[in-house]
């Protein structure tokens, strides 16, 4: 039985207990034995850390301690898979360059708050998006910098109506990526739980998870 780890917390806004609580079940349902914790604490133990398949961290803005951080990311440089959503994943730890060395990207902007934006699926053999179709969102459309070295499964394109200057840029939305021996899936999708209702929403994260799987 593989088995996967939550962490939960920080800014209330993105609803992280409630994502918590989404996802768990998905990954119960893949047969996954899933712990989940209210705390960034359990980074700390390398050993229990080690002993996980799956990380799925919930936990926007906040800080994390030397001890976490090197924790973490030496659980996933050793073969433990990763995957998470939006700034759960993508804004976390403002401070923590290598943290987003690994995630492989940082949220600066969401230009216009809550907007409608399509979504374009531009690796339509990958695992993680096909069959899937290009959709519609209504939620936060995450201007991002990026790492040059993601896979890139998803994008979305900027219209300029909030910031001109960007009008026609083309952003990631979907993508994976290796840190060491641990594969890094990674959305901006999920500003709230309601944004999963959109089933490739869903989807791609249940899809992503079980990619990132060691």
């Amino acid at each position: 039985m593989k088995k996967a780890m939550m962490t939960w917390g920080g800014w209330e806004g993105h609803q992280p207990r409630k994502g918590a609580e989404l996802f768990k079940p998905i990954l119960e349902d893949a047969g996954y034995e899933v712990e989940v914790y209210d705390t960034l604490d359990i980074y700390a133990d390398q050993a229990k850390m080690s002993s996980y398949d799956l990380i799925v961290p919930i936990w926007t803005q906040s800080t994390i301690t030397n001890e976490q951080e090197k924790g973490l990311l030496t659980a996933v440089k050793n073969g433990t898979g990763i995957a998470g959503w939006h700034g759960c994943m993508g804004d976390s730890f403002r401070n923590n360059v290598e943290y987003q060395f690994m995630v492989g990207g940082q949220w600066v902007a969401h230009p216009g708050n809550i907007i409608d934006y399509r979504v374009n699926i531009t690796k339509t053999d990958d695992p993680i998006v096909a069959g899937l179709q290009d959709f519609d969102m209504h939620s936060e459309q995450y201007y991002m910098h990026i790492d040059p070295s993601n896979e890139v499964l998803a994008t979305t394109t900027f219209s300029g109506e909030h910031a001109y200057w960007i009008e026609g840029t083309v952003m990631p939305v979907v993508w994976k990526r290796q840190w060491g021996k641990g594969r890094v899936f990674y959305t901006s999708l999920g500003h709230v739980v309601k944004d999963f209702e959109v089933t490739e929403a869903r989807e791609i994260v249940r899809r992503g998870m079980l990619w990132a799987t060691r």
